[in-house]
């Protein structure tokens, strides 16, 4: 059983710049790819961005690609999010999530490991 806890959230203003931390407590956590997903109010839960655990190859979702930044650092079993540029509607809470396989790392279903998450709001 691998746990994923986050951290990093908070209050912010609209432009300010924030680091998500997402720490695993596995060993083999380099074998893992992981990904960030969020979840507004009344919304379903949708991708973020994602990075393999072969090759470090990152994807990211539309809305945040060039203002978020995935990255993961295997020898502190942590995966990063640095945000950029937020804005009003990136208010969500912020779950990072891990994957034993590496295809439709898009999809919330491919994950076999998610965190608790943690809140992010950006005011205007």
């Amino acid at each position: 059983q691998v746990q994923l806890v986050e951290s990093g959230g908070g209050l912010v203003q609209a432009g300010d710049s924030l680091r998500l931390s997402c720490a695993a407590s596995t060993r083999t956590f380099s074998n893992y790819n992981m990904g960030w997903f969020r979840q507004a109010p009344g919304k379903e839960r949708e991708f973020v961005a994602t990075i393999t655990s072969i090759g470090g190859i990152t994807v990211y979702a539309g809305s945040v690609k060039g203002r978020f930044t995935i990255s993961r650092d295997n020898a502190k079993n942590t995966v990063y999010l640095q945000m950029g540029g937020l804005k009003p509607e990136d208010t969500a809470v912020y779950y990072c999530a891990g994957s034993r396989t590496v295809r439709n790392l898009q999809l919330p279903t491919t994950y076999d490991y998610w965190g608790q998450g943690t809140q992010v709001t950006v005011s205007s």
